[in-house]
């Protein structure tokens, strides 16, 4: 009993060892990682190579396969760039097991104690991510090691003898590689406990090899469980992955597994663990330059298995999927992009109500009150997205970008409700028959310009973080305040002479009122971006 403990606490150890070291090489890599994600392209073997790196850095190819669901389903990647990521996912998770074959169980408890060490040492939290990807890659070994202890009395075991035995056929063997792979929902650790065992001298390298193929194709459910209520597309993406290790196993058992077990055994005949690890690689390498070719007949086969075509609601993320969150460094990634088109929203809107209200194109009222729906319902899903990040492990450097992304929404609303305002006055002045005289028209005209200026201004300032825009922002917002008190005062006296009458008077201060604090909240997304880039220096200075 003490040593089947033992092999599950070190299951556990080695788990969270490696979703610890995953999880702080997301965070340390930070704004290159959002970089690399950002780079999505048509040509497969770059698409080959984005998955690879990234799931190298996240150390998860479940989690890169479940960002490429979301991504297919938020409409941002098409199959064919999904399916080389895809591929380059599996190549990537190799590398797990090419760590395990170097055998660091005796640095493990020194890799520990110098990340803690560090830990303690550290007083920023970039490096304390630095110092948690150390114990992580420590933790890893430690449980491998107690994981191999642990199955030591296994080598006496009749029973277990038996069923190796029996696992000597192959297709039983994938199915139990399957299972487990299935069970545990990660094909790491399967790894790592089909590595460990070898250690003992537990498994033959042609039993091990059966099993490796079966993981490959267990680690394609959770890409199948996240693809449940996406998209039509997405579920072919994911269906893309189940296919592409399935064919893979398939030609491995019908012809490579015996020329390949042979070819491996050969490049190190007394090092199962390093065998079990290049058997894993060459799979996966083999597995891609094959299927690299007939990639758009996959994708034939897939549309012909999940037919029909996916409805774009008017009102829905376009960016965003909550797939992401298991990627956060994506998730900050696509809130910028979902946060610029909210201003996009914005800006049309303004241009729209000038329309409507100035040049009485009253035809566009019923566009911009839709639009401002949109706006507010972009609003509620996006800030419900950053509340179910933020209860995520994040770094403090994403957890600030979110702080200022929800300010930042709060405002976008309020800069809708203010054009709503107008939008209302434009619906007045057609009920009512209300006119400007032309010199408040060419007034209002010049002002909504300065206002649509600084709307663009704070959209560029806040998705590039750019001090240099946030600048000019307070600058377009001083002009904006000093017209805003001179129409005030001209028009007051348009009122006293005669030359506006009361009601288009008092719409016009009204209009004039809204649009100065359009600016207004421009003004304050310009002062988050000061804020954050004061803190980033800060931080950079500790």
């Amino acid at each position: 009993m003490a040593n089947i403990l033992a092999a599950l606490g070190g299951l556990g150890l080695f788990i969270y060892g490696m979703n610890l070291m995953g999880d702080s090489l997301q965070k340390a890599a930070g704004k290159r990682l959002r970089e690399i994600l950002g780079f999505l392209t048509k040509n497969k073997f770059m698409g080959i190579l984005l998955g690879t790196v990234v799931t190298m850095i996240i150390q998860s190819s479940s989690a890169t396969t479940v960002m490429v669901i979301g991504f297919v389903n938020a409409g941002l990647m098409n199959l064919t760039q999904a399916f080389s990521v895809i591929m380059g996912a599996n190549l990537g998770t190799t590398v797990t097991s090419q760590i395990i074959a170097f055998r660091l169980t005796d640095i493990a408890p020194v890799a520990v104690a110098i990340g803690v060490a560090l830990k303690l040492a550290f007083k920023t939290s970039k490096k304390k991510d630095l110092a948690d990807i150390v114990i992580g890659f420590g933790l890893l070994f430690v449980g491998l090691n107690m994981m191999s202890q642990g199955l030591i009395p296994l080598q006496n075991s009749p029973v277990f003898a038996e069923m190796i035995v029996k696992l000597e056929n192959p297709i039983l063997g994938v199915f139990v590689g399957f299972l487990i792979t299935t069970v545990l929902q990660s094909s790491s650790a399967t790894m790592g406990i089909l590595q460990a065992t070898a250690m003992q001298g537990l498994i033959p390298f042609p039993v091990a090899f059966s099993i490796i193929l079966g993981e490959n194709i267990g680690t394609t459910t959770t890409a199948m469980i996240s693809s449940i209520g996406a998209s039509r597309n997405a579920k072919r993406a994911a269906l893309l992955h189940f296919l592409f290790n399935v064919i893979g196993s398939i030609i491995f058992l019908a012809g490579l597994r015996i020329p390949v077990t042979r070819l491996v055994q050969s490049l190190t005949p007394d090092d199962i663990v390093r065998q079990i690890a290049n058997a894993h690689t060459i799979f996966n390498l083999t597995n891609v330059l094959i299927q690299v070719p007939f990639a758009n007949l996959h994708i034939k086969i897939v549309k012909a298995l999940v037919k029909g075509e996916d409805t774009v609601e008017e009102k829905s993320l376009k960016y965003l999927d909550v797939r992401m969150i298991e990627t956060p460094s994506v998730a900050t990634n696509q809130l910028f992009k979902e946060i610029d088109r909210m201003f996009e929203f914005a800006e049309s809107n303004i241009i729209l109500s000038n329309d409507a209200l100035v040049n009485k194109k009253f035809d566009l009222i019923d566009k911009i009150y839709s639009i401002e729906q949109t706006i507010n319902y972009l609003n509620e899903h996006i800030t419900e997205f950053i509340v179910r990040l933020n209860k995520t492990e994040i770094s403090d450097e994403q957890r600030a970008l979110n702080d200022i992304f929800l300010y930042a929404l709060s405002d976008i609303e309020r800069i809708g409700d203010h054009v709503k305002n107008i939008n209302d006055s434009a619906v007045t002045s057609n009920d009512e028959s209300i006119n400007f005289s032309d010199v408040a028209k060419d007034e209002l005209n010049y002002m909504f310009s300065l206002v649509l200026e600084n709307i663009k201004v704070a959209k560029e300032s806040f998705t590039a973080l750019s001090q240099e825009d946030a600048k000019l922002i307070f600058k377009i917002e001083d002009e904006i305040d000093r017209l805003e008190e001179t129409y005030r005062n001209s028009h007051i006296e348009r009122l006293s002479d005669g030359t506006c009458d009361i009601k288009s008077g008092v719409m016009f201060l009204d209009v004039i009122s809204n649009l100065e604090r359009v600016s207004d909240h421009c003004v304050n997304i310009a002062n988050y971006v000061v804020d954050y880039n004061k803190q980033e220096r800060l931080a950079s200075d500790i």
